[in-house]
């Protein structure tokens, strides 16, 4: 596309101040709740990521052969004077690398990358989402009927089965941006194309409609020219298809000003979610209390008139622009968003390196960037973070819009996580006294924890390791993760934590018949394998009884 999202917000800033939008909202306006317009579903109540799915490097067998959106020639390896990135990824969880033309990393490693072409990729990204909670992905879909129409194909098709391997939803989401034929060609590819994706047991459902999104109408500037009743055609006729239909739509949708063309308000109110774009129109934690206050208060409230779905935006923060306050600027845009009550959250973006935007795995310091690049890694301003802490960030952020903590303007999420316990006690085994099966980390440690093998293998195999206090964490040799609840104790056991807290940490008790339960110390439950073993394990038990008790097995 010619003109990016970023720079199409950034330049439409310059003409409509932030604060100057929209009524003065008080507090009292603020807490008169209203219900949704829609029940949860898979992006109601929901965090979404976008996920472009864009990034490819010549040989790695994708029909545009070319170092896809990693450099500017793409003809040509990525190099400093062929750079289309702001931010450089963590490459220590890909199996496939592609070398550059970057000198190597401060630690001496060769300068590589990825291509989102593998399907290993895809699968890494979408376990990083299953193990931070973060619920769906929108995969981006621009114009797909040029020489980039094929990779797309490709990339809809991989990102399915990911989704559907670890447990993760996922929707089209349509970026019309420079889309001459967009009225007529965008119905076509659905119908043709990327409707056959909804059989997936994967694909995002709202109202037990198939999601869908289209980003880009009633943007006041020449990639986006079309008028009010050509926008409405297409949401109507998506709308007759049985979708849910989401509408990326600029900042000043409701008041038809700045970055907004006139004489839409009749085509947004058409959509089923709302869902307003904030990159480059906000920097830090005040610019987000602004639009708070003067545009995020007064949309929900004409959403909630309108029987809208609000999905409002949240961004870690151009790392090259030194926005992201370790943490402090998306936290802060969190809180805003929960607080006024949107039915989701729509984070921008997942894997977008192009733009420093990106919440996947970033390299944590200098020793893994090119040396001489001039990319900034995520310790830029003097805090340490770890590579997978906006990942953590975003799962944090998830959470408490889900109410499963409570509303806090405090960031809960450490930049590094400190906490991997203590020494390792043993290595132990679990078997099932309901089925007399073993305790597995499924799927590699992607699945949830179930009794149900009959050996002990690697994915049978824990680290009991010391927690303090005389309490335990269970390491998975399956992954080399912590087993965790979930916050509060809420979800089926999952080997997915990189850290000990009160969510990792069991106390191991010794039953009078040589048999052991796990009480787990985030709801004070007991473990138990559900369903007699058929479900996955779960600490929901108030008291011990057959389906609560184990065998331990030390190897």
């Amino acid at each position: 596309m010619a003109v990016s999202r970023r720079t199409f917000m950034a330049s439409a800033l310059a003409g409509s101040a932030v604060v100057a939008v929209g009524t003065q909202w008080s507090r009292t306006a603020e807490a008169a709740v209203v219900p949704a317009a829609s029940p949860a579903g898979d992006v109601v109540g929901k965090v979404t990521v976008g996920y472009q799915g864009w990034f490819a490097c010549i040989g790695d067998g994708a029909p545009i052969n070319g170092w896809w959106h990693w450099s500017q020639n793409w003809g040509q390896s990525p190099s400093p004077t062929n750079n289309a990135i702001k931010a450089w990824p963590d490459m220590r969880e890909y199996t496939k690398t592609y070398q550059t033309a970057y000198s190597n990393f401060g630690n001496g490693q060769p300068a590589t990358l990825f291509s989102s072409y593998d399907q290993q990729t895809v699968d890494t990204h979408f376990l990083w989402m299953q193990q931070n909670n973060i619920d769906t992905a929108a995969l981006q879909r621009f114009n797909p009927t040029g020489g980039e129409g094929p990779t797309r194909d490709a990339m809809a098709t991989k990102v399915r089965s990911s989704a559907e391997k670890y447990g993760r939803k996922f929707y089209i989401m349509y970026d019309a941006t420079g889309w001459t034929n967009m009225q007529s060609e965008m119905k076509a590819d659905w119908t043709n194309k990327m409707k056959a994706h909804t059989a997936s047991s994967a694909y995002a459902m709202q109202n037990g409609k198939p999601v869908v999104c289209i980003w880009g109408f009633g943007f006041n500037d020449a990639n986006h020219p079309w008028d009010a009743a050509t926008c409405l055609d297409v949401i109507n006729w998506f709308k007759s298809q049985g979708c849910y239909v989401i509408g990326g739509v600029p900042r000043e949708w409701r008041t038809g000003v700045g970055g907004s063309r006139a004489g839409y308000l009749g085509t947004y109110h058409a959509f089923n979610m709302l869902s307003p774009w904030m990159v480059g129109a906000i920097g830090n934690a005040a610019d987000s209390d602004s639009v708070y206050q003067n545009i995020n208060v007064p949309d929900q409230a004409d959403c909630n008139a309108n029987g809208i779905d609000y999905q409002p935006c949240v961004l870690p923060g151009d790392l090259s622009g030194r926005q992201r306050a370790h943490g402090d600027f998306m936290w802060r845009q969190f809180y805003n968003m929960v607080r006024v009550g949107a039915q989701g959250i729509y984070i921008s973006m997942f894997d977008e390196y192009g733009e420093g935007n990106q919440i996947a795995k970033t390299a944590e310091t200098q020793a893994t960037t090119p040396t001489g690049s001039g990319l900034l890694s995520l310790d830029e301003d003097g805090t340490a973070c770890s590579a997978d802490y906006y990942l953590r960030l975003t799962g944090d952020g998830g959470r408490m819009l889900k109410g499963q903590i409570a509303l806090t303007a405090t960031r809960p999420t450490p930049p590094v996580a400190t906490s991997t316990g203590g020494a390792t006690l043993a290595v132990v085994s679990f078997r099932s006294q309901v089925n007399n099966l073993y305790v597995t980390a499924e799927n590699a440690g992607a699945s949830a924890l179930i009794a149900n093998r009959t050996a002990i293998g690697t994915w049978e195999e824990f680290d009991e390791v010391d927690a303090g206090s005389g309490h335990i964490a269970l390491r998975a040799h399956a992954n080399g993760r912590f087993v965790t609840t979930g916050s509060g104790g809420t979800q089926q056991l999952i080997a997915s934590s990189t850290t000990v807290g009160p969510s990792e940490t069991f106390q191991l008790i010794h039953n009078s018949g040589g048999t052991v339960s796990l009480l787990s110390l985030a709801d004070n439950e007991y473990v138990t394998a559900e369903n007699a073993g058929a479900n996955p394990l779960i600490a929901n038990r108030t008291a011990i009884g057959l389906w609560e008790q184990f065998t331990l097995v030390t190897s």
